[in-house]
């Protein structure tokens, strides 16, 4: 279940949820921020793919008006390109970080995408 930390300015949520809130449909966008090579080495399908350190400019390609599931490799760039997302006046209630990260998603045997495919 989503749970938000005191002070976060987004909801935690697990691959399970992630992929969950994915099958359900909806207007919901995947964020990659981790490093080109870590992207094309296996992403969620779909997924635009803007690392951590250039969010705050290209943050005009982040959708509006749907939730937004951050990912990296293990929750904590995800967790900061939300937190940076909220800083540039995103809705809090659309930002999620799955914390579990990419490779928990592959292990799990979920949908993967290679090289720079979306």
């Amino acid at each position: 279940m989503a749970r938000q930390d005191v002070g976060e300015p987004y909801y935690r949520i697990s691959v399970d949820e992630a992929k969950e809130i994915l099958d359900s449909g909806g207007d919901v966008t995947v964020i990659d921020v981790r490093s080109s090579e870590e992207f094309q080495s296996g992403h969620v399908p779909g997924a635009i793919h803007i690392p951590v350190d250039e969010i705050l400019t290209r943050f005009n390609e982040l959708p509006d008006g749907q939730k937004m599931l951050f990912i990296c490799a293990a929750g904590v760039r995800s967790g900061l390109a939300c937190e940076m997302a909220a800083a540039m006046g995103q809705n809090v209630d659309l930002l999620y970080n799955i914390e579990d990260g990419t490779p928990i998603w592959i292990e799990k045997n979920y949908p993967v995408s290679y090289g720079m495919d979306r």
